[in-house]
Parts: structure tokens; C-alpha cells; sequence
């Protein structure tokens, strides 16, 4: 059995996280964390998950569970997670992490700090939208420039950091599937007179409204014709049980940085 920590555990992601390790037969839940000061510290994991008493309960001392834990799942905030990953390295412990919202610096200190530990990242743990990600870039190069390329990406209105980091990945694989950079190609916002679209341009178009849980449309439009491709999420169970997934999976790997493509064994 693999010792599962959830931080971030009174969180949407982290209720159900919590709720599905129960009823994944690899992984045992051996710990629940918040942040310091938040209401569900003390209670019972299980209750405030809504699954009944687990007999865990939810603490806000990330190093007393990593001494009976394998693998932390991180589903929090970008600042939480840095300090949460230092914490994971010093106990030589693996971790998944499923946080978005870093900015360049953030992303780039967490690409650094993670080849220390076993430890899968991605913005997204959905298997559908990792095989979308492994292949949109061959459909983009075998179009050629003639295709305008955009992305429309939807989520609730809680969500906090626009474009979603999922979007950010899919204009990511598809600038390299052009051999663009999307730095000069990205395009993300449009109003008023604006001119011609170019040719090498990738539009990012962002929706938050209500309780969608995450929607993401590719859009190549040629002459004639257009390519629409779409992935939704129905319950974020698809993003939990995809990180378990790689919690399985990344428990006794040697240290890295690793991809759900890796776990889907697509790379």
C-alpha cells in the first residue's frame, strides 16, 4: 500500500481526492492538510469530505504526515505548494502536484526544486486531455500555416488564474508542433480595431462563468474548412482520479520531474 498525503484537503480537489483514495486499492490516505488557521483544521477528513469518519484528521503540520506517508498529492496554491515541495525534499518523499496559476519565476523554481524527489507535475491529470496533449501538435504541423490556430478555454467562476494552465500546455504543444515560440505568437486578448489576424498567431480566448468544470476547444480553421476539437470535464473526479493515478505510479520511481505523459507511458 502507498501512504498518501492530500494537502490542500477541504479544497474542491482535495474532498474528492480524499473520497477516492478510499476506494483505490493501491493507496492508503494516512494524512490531510490545510493551511494554517483554516476552518476544517481538526475536524475529520472523512466528514468534511462527506464520506463519513475516516479517523484522519485534518491537520496543518505537512512534516508529521510525511513521516507515515509515500506520496503527497498537491492541489493548492502556487506560494503553498514552493513551500510545501521544500518540505517533501527534505523528507526525501515523492509528490504529485496538480497546482496551477505559477507565474515564470514560481514555475521555473518548481521545475528546479522537483528533479530532487520522484515528483509528477501537470496542469492537468485528465487522461483525455494527456493524449489531446501528445497528439494536437502533429495535427497542427500536418494542417501548415493555412490553419489559423486558437484555443477557448472555459471554467467556473471561482477559478483564479485565466488562461488555465491546461490552455497554456495545448497553445504550448501546439507552437512546437509549428516550431513557433509561443512567447512571439500568443495572443491574448482582442478588442477594437485590430488589424488582420496574422498567420503565425495562436489566440487564447478565456470564459469563466458558473460551475463548469473545465472545458477546453482547439480550433484550426483553414480554407473551406475548420477543425474543432473538445475536451470537457464532467466532475473533477477526472482530475482526482488521474492524479492517483500518478500517485501509484511515481511512488518508487528514482527523482525527477515526470509528466503525466510519462505516466500514460505516451511520451
Amino acid at each position: 500500500m502507498i501512504r498518501t498525503v492530500i494537502t490542500g484537503a477541504a479544497g474542491r480537489m482535495g474532498m474528492r481526492l480524499i473520497a477516492l483514495t478510499q476506494d483505490t486499492p493501491g493507496l492508503q490516505l494516512t494524512g490531510a492538510v490545510e493551511v494554517k488557521g483554516h476552518p476544517a483544521i481538526g475536524k475529520d477528513a472523512g466528514e468534511v469530505s462527506q464520506i463519513g469518519r475516516i479517523n484522519i484528521p485534518i491537520t496543518d503540520d505537512l512534516q508529521a504526515c510525511l513521516s507515515q506517508g509515500d506520496v503527497v498529492v498537491d492541489f493548492t496554491a502556487p506560494s503553498s505548494c514552493l513551500v510545501n515541495l521544500q518540505h517533501i525534499i527534505n523528507a526525501a518523499k515523492s509528490m504529485v502536484i496538480g497546482t496551477t496559476g505559477f507565474s515564470e519565476q514560481e514555475l521555473a523554481k518548481l521545475k528546479m526544486l522537483a528533479l530532487k524527489i520522484p515528483c509528477v507535475f501537470s496542469p492537468n491529470m485528465s487522461v483525455g486531455i494527456n493524449v489531446l496533449l501528445s497528439t494536437v501538435g502533429k495535427i497542427a504541423r500536418s494542417l501548415g500555416e493555412q490553419y489559423n490556430i486558437e484555443v477557448i478555454e472555459a471554467h467556473h467562476n471561482k477559478k483564479k488564474d485565466a488562461p488555465s494552465g491546461t490552455a497554456l500546455k495545448l497553445a504550448e504543444a501546439l507552437a512546437e508542433g509549428m516550431e513557433w515560440d509561443l512567447q512571439e505568437v500568443g495572443v491574448y486578448t482582442r478588442h477594437g480595431i485590430t488589424g488582420e489576424r496574422k498567420t503565425r498567431e495562436i489566440g487564447m480566448q478565456t470564459i469563466r462563468a458558473g460551475d463548469i468544470v473545465g472545458d477546453h476547444t482547439i480550433l484550426l480553421g483553414g480554407p473551406g474548412e475548420r477543425i474543432e476539437i473538445t475536451h470537457r470535464a464532467h466532475t473533477r473526479d477526472t482530475f482526482a482520479q488521474g492524479a492517483l493515478r500518478a500517485a501509484e505510479w511515481v511512488a518508487n520511481k528514482p527523482p525527477g520531474l515526470y509528466s503525466m505523459a510519462d505516466v500514460l507511458g505516451l511520451s
